[in-house]
């Protein structure tokens, strides 16, 4: 088959769209509508059924655009290492990562990632949703649990606990809690326990919204809460890697805390070599590092 025809229909199944794609590559839209009429001839088959709102795929179609496809991903992978050198890191990496610790954590942290590497370019994919890292959805992930996909190197960064917190003058303003009975004089920050979150935190809320709070606020991100925490508005619960950010935070009933979860970098198998994803994976190494290191000037464990 023709490299250039493939490519032209790998664009418009991609697109739905003869115009689109050829805005794409540049082509005519007659070009591009010839080059799928010459492919569809020279395989006997129709690739696409035309309708008024755009193109589907026809079940042959289907078949070439999953092949088109892969061979896609393999080009973007072989490309990426062509790219890499033991000198210089540049390039795109697609980073995935829960939208707490990639607003609170990760991206304050990236000036200096920039710093080091700054012909980089990062593509921050925050969400919960866990995404395929074989097929290519992102190349690096940061997750709350030890994923489970296949053909992936994984190392576990760090534990956290979420915990209560607030600011001294919050406190100062409605009182300090010595038992968790007490929280029911004080307003609750926190996410839904029904909203996407690692469960520890989700069973934590739970225990504390049964001391039954005169006064909450839900937030469906940690972020949110941290946000709301630091502008007075009540106590928060909040995963303890903010202390290092945020020391003035003051820990309310150190003694009520969440089960331990881990937190896990994970790329897949095929990425080994690449300089953009070992550069990505000993910053945040480093950067935990330090973390752990005030931490225990600060006598956390």
């Amino acid at each position: 088959m023709d490299w250039d025809k493939l490519r032209i229909f790998h664009a418009v199944a991609d697109a739905g769209s003869l115009t689109h794609a050829g805005e794409h590559l540049h082509l005519s839209q007659s070009a591009v509508s010839r080059q799928i009429r010459a492919l569809e001839d020279s395989l006997g088959s129709t690739l696409f059924h035309r309708h008024a709102r755009g193109l589907i795929l026809t079940e042959q179609g289907e078949l070439l655009f999953e092949a088109t496809s892969s061979i896609a991903r393999k080009l973007d992978t072989t490309a990426a290492r062509i790219r890499d050198s033991e000198e210089h890191v540049y390039g795109e990496l697609k980073l995935t990562t829960t939208t707490g610790f990639g607003t609170m954590w990760l991206v304050p942290r990236l000036a200096k990632l920039y710093e080091r590497y700054p012909d980089l370019k990062i593509d921050l994919i925050l969400e919960e949703r866990v995404l395929d890292l074989p097929m290519r959805e992102a190349d690096v992930a940061i997750r709350m649990k030890e994923p489970n996909q296949q053909d992936l190197i994984r190392r576990r960064l760090l534990n956290i606990r979420m915990g209560l917190y607030a600011t001294p003058d919050y406190l100062a303003k409605a009182g300090r809690p010595e038992r968790l009975e007490d929280m029911a004089d004080l307003r609750l920050i926190c996410q839904n326990p029904q909203s996407p979150q690692v469960s520890s935190g989700a069973v934590l809320v739970r225990k504390v919204l049964e001391q039954n709070s005169a006064s909450t606020l839900m937030v469906n991100s940690y972020f949110g809460v941290l946000q709301a925490v630091l502008n007075h508005v009540g106590v928060g619960v909040l995963p303890d890697y903010l202390v290092h950010d945020f020391p003035h935070l003051t820990r309310v009933l150190p003694e009520i805390e969440s089960t331990e979860v881990p937190v896990f970098l994970a790329f897949p198998e095929e990425l080994r070599t690449s300089r953009r994803v070992s550069a990505f994976r000993d910053f945040v190494l480093e950067e935990i590092q330090e973390m752990r290191r005030s931490r225990a000037e600060l006598g956390i464990k």
